[in-house]
């Protein structure tokens, strides 16, 4: 190995640690902060080696309904991606289908528009039906902001499918709903899987409607985190622990799909 070129594979290797580094040192701190006291983590100079306590996640779950609060964002997050689903990828194929892309277009806006501007009207839509700080106004709401990016996503996966191949569904007598269900869905996978994973972070991470349109009963772990800040005084300790709770379950199901998500997003964009 020449002189250049092993300066260039060093180079190249720190970019990799200084990105890493970036990306990993805030989880570290936020987790190893969820096993430190309140005082332990207001410590300057911060204390790189302590006695791990699992006190503040016990005071999580013992003083606060915390396991309702990860049910309700399930629910919340589930809902919106799967309603999502059925809403975003028959427009999808429509879309794709048809090569008619102002449907798409419009859809966007609603993720392009900032969030405060639906919020008055959800909320008084939502009153008025008596449905305010039900699991429907959440599922609903998160839904607008999600769907666009399913259709989007699935759109492009459906334009890479050859169009003989769902014509010759039809020659073969099936109708274009079987034709969506046994050709083009399982050929457009990957995009499904993709849509899955992001929709369903970007619900579980959303907080403004959550934050006005929940009540104590449906109250997701985004809103119940933030209450931890207080004016006077905040519990560090408690708030990283449910920062933790609330980072664990979209870091799981993107570590347990990795495989399919980066296959997705590769495909879609070579093929898309």
């Amino acid at each position: 190995m020449n002189g250049s070129k092993f300066w260039r594979k060093t180079a190249q290797y720190l970019q990799y640690v200084v990105v890493s580094l970036l990306i990993l040192l805030p989880i570290i701190w936020m987790v190893s902060s969820s096993l430190k006291t309140s005082s332990e983590v207001t410590a300057y100079p911060p204390s790189l080696i302590f006695h791990p306590t699992m006190s503040n996640y016990v005071r999580l779950f013992d003083t606060l309904p915390y396991a309702l609060y990860t049910l309700n964002s399930i629910i919340v997050a589930g809902g919106s991606t799967v309603l999502g689903l059925l809403l975003a990828v028959p427009a999808a194929f429509a879309v794709s289908w048809y090569r008619k892309n102002w449907p798409a277009s419009v859809a966007l806006t609603a993720r392009m528009a900032p969030g405060g501007l639906y919020l008055l009207p959800w909320y008084v839509i939502f009153t008025a039906m008596g449905l305010n700080g039900s699991y429907i106004s959440l599922i609903l709401t998160h839904t607008i902001i999600t769907m666009p990016i399913t259709l989007w996503i699935m759109s492009s996966f459906f334009d890479s499918i050859p169009r003989d191949v769902l014509e010759c569904g039809m020659v073969d007598g099936a109708t274009l709903m079987g034709v969506i269900r046994r050709i083009a869905i399982p050929l457009a996978a990957p995009g499904m899987v993709v849509s899955v994973i992001l929709t369903f972070i970007l619900s579980w991470n959303y907080f403004l409607f959550a934050l006005v349109l929940s009540k104590i009963n449906t109250t997701p772990l985004t809103v119940a985190a933030f209450r931890f800040v207080g004016e006077g005084i905040t519990d560090w300790g408690m708030l990283m622990a449910a920062a933790t709770v609330l980072a664990l379950p979209p870091l799981i199901l993107a570590f347990i799909v990795q495989r399919w998500l980066v296959r997705g997003l590769t495909f879609g964009a070579v093929k898309g």
